[in-house]
């Protein structure tokens, strides 16, 4: 089995990922990036619980982190059932969402 100590910077070593995963949330040019990066946030998080729980032995810890699995699953699947909606709309509206801040009324 794997140090404790190991697991730990291991799971520090994610979360600094996942950080640099934030600035795509932010800046991200579309929804779909965003949803991803947000997935990504979610995954790192949930393998820092588990490293995290292996290491203290600590089985609470593990089964929060695979409740945090279970739900990051369904956030992804309302997306994808919502992202056809949103293009449609998208779409009917000559492309322009009109929430572009360089575009001004009747452009």
């Amino acid at each position: 089995m794997m140090s404790p100590e190991f697991l730990a910077a291991s799971a520090g070593f994610i979360m600094i990922t996942v950080i640099v995963g934030l600035a795509r949330i932010l800046y991200g040019p579309g929804d779909a990036d965003r949803i991803m990066a947000a997935q990504l946030l979610g995954t790192g998080g949930i393998t820092s619980l588990l490293l995290v729980g292996i290491a203290r032995g600590n089985p609470a810890v593990i089964d929060v982190a695979l409740t945090l699995a279970m739900l990051a699953a369904f956030a992804s699947i309302a997306f994808v059932k919502h992202a056809p909606a949103a293009q449609d709309a998208d779409e009917s509206s000559g492309g322009r969402r009109g929430d572009d801040p360089g575009q001004g009324p009747g452009r």
